[in-house]
């Protein structure tokens, strides 16, 4: 099964397309993003083969592998640690909503590693303390010791 599956994830990368908007070249401020031509004239809403292609039902992903992550995880998205239970760690990976706080995804990220979860998005959640690492004093003696004895 497994390698059925990546074989699957495989086929469905090397068949994705890239749909680029009508006139994209021609206009600085569009955005790269796809919009269908509404053009009456439209030489692309009228499929002509040079003017690029659009979206149908031939580029999609096969049922088995749609919706899965690249690396061949299922992604289940996460904000709570109660989300966690329950998650197969083999199939499943998580990753956590972009509105939760770095403390609940501190916590949720120590919980993920407890039951062998991974975590598509990760962060480096750990709180930030506002004390800085005092800077080394003892350089700072040894110069005014210095000057003092350049003095006398």
């Amino acid at each position: 099964m497994v390698d059925e599956k990546t074989r699957l994830i495989r086929a469905r990368n090397a068949k994705r397309a890239t749909f680029t908007r009508q006139n994209l070249h021609q206009k600085k401020k569009l955005e790269d993003t796809w919009r269908r031509p509404r053009g009456l004239q439209s030489k692309q809403r009228k499929q002509f083969r040079a003017k690029g292609r659009q979206p149908t039902p031939g580029y999609g992903s096969p049922i088995a592998v749609r919706g899965f992550h690249p690396s061949g995880y299922e992604e289940v998205p996460v904000s709570r640690v109660e989300d966690l239970e329950g998650l197969d760690a083999e199939t499943q990976a998580i990753r956590i909503g972009g509105t939760v706080g770095n403390k609940k995804r501190e916590a949720i990220q120590i919980k993920a590693l407890e039951y062998g979860l991974k975590v598509l998005n990760l962060k480096d959640a750990s709180l930030k303390t506002t004390e800085e690492e005092p800077v080394e004093e003892e350089e700072d003696e040894d110069v005014e010791e210095e000057e003092v004895t350049s003095d006398e």
